[in-house]
């Protein structure tokens, strides 16, 4: 499932922040960086699972878009700490 969301967090703050969330906040079902480049990551967790993070700024917004087929819930939840409504 594909998960969206806008947030004023800078890009690179919102990839800093899901490295610590999914590696710390969720020790049950942790995912941990695999690869990084300019607005994206790439966290692999449990079973080889991956969990696809995009940010990207528009005007004053950071637009967020996180894929994932295992990590639904932790995703959600770690999008609300961003501060912005989610959209599915």
């Amino acid at each position: 499932m594909v998960h969206e969301t806008e947030t004023t967090h800078a890009p690179d703050e919102v990839l800093d922040r899901a490295i610590r969330f999914f590696g710390e906040r969720v020790p049950h079902n942790a995912a941990f960086p695999e690869k990084r480049g300019e607005g994206y990551l790439l966290l692999r967790g449990q079973g080889g699972e991956e969990i696809a993070v995009h940010a990207s700024r528009e005007g004053e917004r950071t637009r967020v878009r996180i894929g994932t087929l295992l990590f639904d819930h932790a995703v959600g939840r770690f999008l609300s700490t961003l501060g912005a409504g989610v959209t599915a």
